[in-house]
């Protein structure tokens, strides 16, 4: 993923050098983690709640993955990073061109994007845990987004989960709505509500909080 990353980053969309680390492919991860949650990344969590920083994001080694932090380490959940860019996804010009078609979900994510799509008159489907059931709604034309609460996000674009794009997705989004992450979520959970939810081992548990 590293190179990628500095690819499109620094050279696309001209960001500093410094604005991607750890991009160098190694055998060992360099002794890390390679999963992008909280406790793996944790350098990055500790270096955006400096408040330095508006936007965050860490990758896992093959990039599949991917979270997403606001300024002073603002975290949002896989779930939430769903719902939204559902919500705007209309934004983002290969939408514009191919429309949306639906949205889907693993069973133990969250249901906030079941309610963008309620409220946007789309489809969302339900699956069982595997990134196959995804692809075969891409087959069939049924699908758009996709993601799961285990920080993999994907759309039609290509038949497999893409950390990258989902992170150039949200830079779109940000761009479109002028906002800063914290705001984007804030108001989408004035929106449709907030979502909590906890894992523990295999066993999820999923609350609802309307406001």
């Amino acid at each position: 993923m590293g190179p990628y990353a500095k690819k499109v980053i620094c050279e696309e969309l001209d960001a500093p050098q410094n604005s991607v680390v750890n991009c160098t492919p190694l055998e060992d991860f360099g002794g890390k983690h390679p999963d992008p949650n909280l406790t793996y990344a944790a350098d990055l969590v500790t270096e955006m709640a400096k408040g330095h920083y508006d936007f965050g994001a860490a990758f896992d080694g093959d990039g599949d993955r991917n979270m997403i932090l606001g300024k002073n380490a603002f975290f949002v959940t896989p779930s939430d990073s769903l719902a939204v860019l559902a919500h705007y996804l209309e934004c983002i010009p290969y939408f514009k061109e191919t429309g949306v078609k639906g949205y889907a979900r693993s069973m133990p994510t969250s249901g906030a994007v079941d309610r963008v799509a309620k409220a946007k008159n789309q489809t969302c489907f339900e699956v069982p845990t595997g990134w196959k059931f995804f692809g075969n709604l891409m087959d069939a034309g049924r699908l758009s987004l996709c993601g799961e609460e285990s920080f993999g996000t994907g759309s039609d674009h290509i038949r497999e989960k893409d950390g990258l794009w989902a992170v150039l997705a949200w830079l779109s989004v940000l761009a479109n709505q002028n906002c800063s992450v914290e705001e984007c979520i804030k108001k989408h959970w004035q929106t449709y509500g907030r979502n909590f939810y906890t894992r523990f081992c295999k066993f999820f548990i999923v609350c609802y909080m309307y406001i």
